[in-house]
């Protein structure tokens, strides 16, 4: 009867590291969906003037943009994001 309690146990612990390898590897396997591969091309929202440096909110995040173009944008209009400079971020009007 003990031997049975060990196969059990063993088939049980097998299971359980396949699933979990499983989801490892699909873990990996995903594309990245955040950091800043994906900020460029993205919409924020100017929240002090931009003019030419000032900070945006792209997800609720607060970032440091500077505004590629001349002039000035005010807070609550629109910028994309062309690059991303470090922790800087290159914005031009949205159209």
């Amino acid at each position: 009867m003990d031997a049975w309690l060990i196969v059990i146990f063993a088939i049980c612990v097998a299971g359980i590291l396949a699933f979990v390898v499983q989801r490892v590897v699909r873990a990996h396997q995903q594309q990245v969906s955040a950091g800043r591969e994906e900020l460029v091309g993205m919409t924020a929202e100017v929240e002090t003037d931009l003019n030419p440096k000032g900070i945006v909110l792209i997800e609720g995040e607060r970032w440091t943009a500077i505004l590629l173009e001349k002039g000035k944008v005010k807070p609550g209009e629109e910028v994309v994001v062309t690059k991303v400079d470090g922790l800087k971020l290159r914005v031009v009007k949205k159209e």
